[in-house]
């Protein structure tokens, strides 16, 4: 008891006894910030990629007209930065001899036309981008196209071309024939970060998008897969009955063709927390040996702390900015909270945009 009340005297001395191990509250500490805060509304979207491949783009049109009205300034993508695949490239023995093959195109095309290899054309992008005229010609979007290619960022070459009027849409300043083929076939790919965020920049007269995926800390090690993988899909089943009403409405929402009301739902909070538990809830109640479950879930938070840090850094310098996050509509509840911590960062209501 004397040795309590020792510690406890010392502690009063450094932090006050009874608040000795107390956080520190950090959610009033903008509370007198210069400024407006910076307004983050975070999209969570459905994967058109498992879309049909006859999907009609235009039942998009609604979407992006109530985010165009949000007015963002900048537009972030759950897609893999040139940095990172070219990172990734470099450490074979940590990424395997493909890299992240499955997230990050060749870049092999665009450096024969430009002579730029991707750290290159990634620090030419960014010289480009700081002179960047109020009213760039068509030869000076054609190249900063081609140079974003060369940079492993289709998507912001995407959003260049499509602010060429359509008979400056050809080959030169860099673009050869091969990558205005491979510019068209982007304006058909069933794509969120090409049919919503690159045209919705487009639309709206942006330069780029910003690449916020990391697939850096979810390469979890394991030692058994087969035991890993039938682990986390037994704790699946036990989810089976809610998340399969939920698929059954989407996939209802997507034969109507009413993507609005298809993007409403998948944001509604109620859909949003039966989704989570029934992939990450059910995971953490894994009961393996091995707790597969928790590593399942251990790489799916560390992949959502780098990707949250990546948009923060898109806007770093945006104080005061609108800031549009499109990605996987069960990245949404991380993304609200850990951005909603930030400070000066205000965390707009995707469902009201949507209405």
């Amino acid at each position: 008891m004397q040795k309590s009340l020792a510690v406890c005297g010392l502690l009063i001395g450094l932090f006050g006894c009874g608040d000795a191990f107390a956080q520190v509250d950090l959610s009033t500490l903008d509370r007198r910030m210069a400024g407006p805060p910076t307004q983050v509304l975070v999209l969570g979207s459905v994967h058109l990629s498992g879309l049909p491949k006859d999907f009609k783009h235009d039942s998009l049109a609604p979407v992006i007209d109530r985010l165009a009205a949000f007015k963002p300034e900048v537009i972030t993508i759950e897609a893999i930065s040139g940095e990172q695949c070219d990172l990734a490239a470099r450490h074979p023995a940590i990424y395997g001899a493909q890299g992240m093959a499955p997230y990050c195109r060749k870049t092999d095309a665009a450096k024969a036309a430009t002579g730029l290899d991707a750290p290159a054309a990634i620090a030419e992008a960014h010289k480009i981008l700081k002179h960047w005229p109020a009213a760039p010609s068509p030869a000076q979007r054609r190249h900063l196209a081609a140079v974003f290619m060369a940079a492993n960022d289709k998507a912001s070459a995407l959003v260049q071309w499509l602010q060429l009027p359509q008979a400056e849409r050809r080959s030169g300043d860099g673009l050869d024939d091969v990558l205005v083929a491979s510019l068209e076939k982007a304006m058909l790919h069933n794509d969120e970060s090409l049919q919503i965020g690159a045209r919705l920049a487009a639309r709206l007269g942006l330069q780029r998008l910003h690449a916020t995926d990391d697939h850096t800390g979810d390469n979890v090690a394991i030692a058994d897969e087969a035991a890993y993988g039938k682990a986390v899909q037994t704790a699946w089943e036990a989810a089976a009955a809610p998340m399969g009403q939920i698929h059954e409405r989407e996939e209802a929402l997507i034969k109507s063709g009413d993507m609005l009301a298809l993007y409403r739902y998948v944001n509604r909070p109620d859909v949003l927390r039966t989704v989570v538990d029934g992939d990450f809830g059910s995971a953490l109640r894994d009961t393996s040996p091995e707790h597969y479950g928790r590593l399942y879930v251990a790489g799916w938070e560390t992949r959502n702390l780098r990707m949250v840090a990546n948009i923060r850094e898109a806007f770093r310098e945006r104080p005061a900015a609108r800031v549009l996050s499109i990605v996987g509509r069960t990245h949404k509840p991380w993304f609200d909270n850990l951005l909603g911590q930030m400070q000066g960062v205000e965390i707009v209501d995707a469902e009201r945009v949507l209405k």
